[in-house]
């Protein structure tokens, strides 16, 4: 089992930028795939981006691409979430999650293809 612990929320304003990291431990693999995840309040649970982790191979919701950028220090076991350019919609709780995924070109994208998550931290962004 992976334990995630994210932070790195704030309060910003339109345009701003936000870094948000996620520091992983327990039993890890080189094929898991690192997700963010976001819910807004009376929304779904949606995917933003994830990063495999052997490789590095990225995907990105279409609603932030261009915008914000997935990374990892493998180092430090740690996933990164840099925000550019935030919107008011990009306001919402992000969560970090971990996937097992043998298959090197799977895209894992639904909240249930993600096995662990972390407590999430929260995102405001004011217009």
């Amino acid at each position: 089992q992976v334990q995630l612990v994210e932070s790195g929320g704030g309060l910003v304003e339109a345009g701003d930028s936000l870094r948000l990291s996620c520091a992983a431990s327990g039993r890890f693999f080189s094929t898991y795939v690192m997700g963010w995840f976001r819910q807004a309040p009376g929304k779904e649970r949606e995917f933003v981006a994830f990063i495999r982790w052997s490789g590095g191979r990225t995907y990105y919701a279409d609603s932030v691409k261009g915008r914000f950028t997935i990374s990892k220090d493998n180092a430090k076991n740690t996933v990164y979430l840099q925000m550019n350019s935030l919107k008011p919609e990009d306001t919402a709780v992000y969560y970090c999650a971990a996937s097992h995924q043998p298959n090197p070109w799977g895209i894992p994208r639904l909240p249930a293809d993600f096995g662990s998550w972390g407590q999430g931290t929260q995102v405001t962004v004011s217009s």
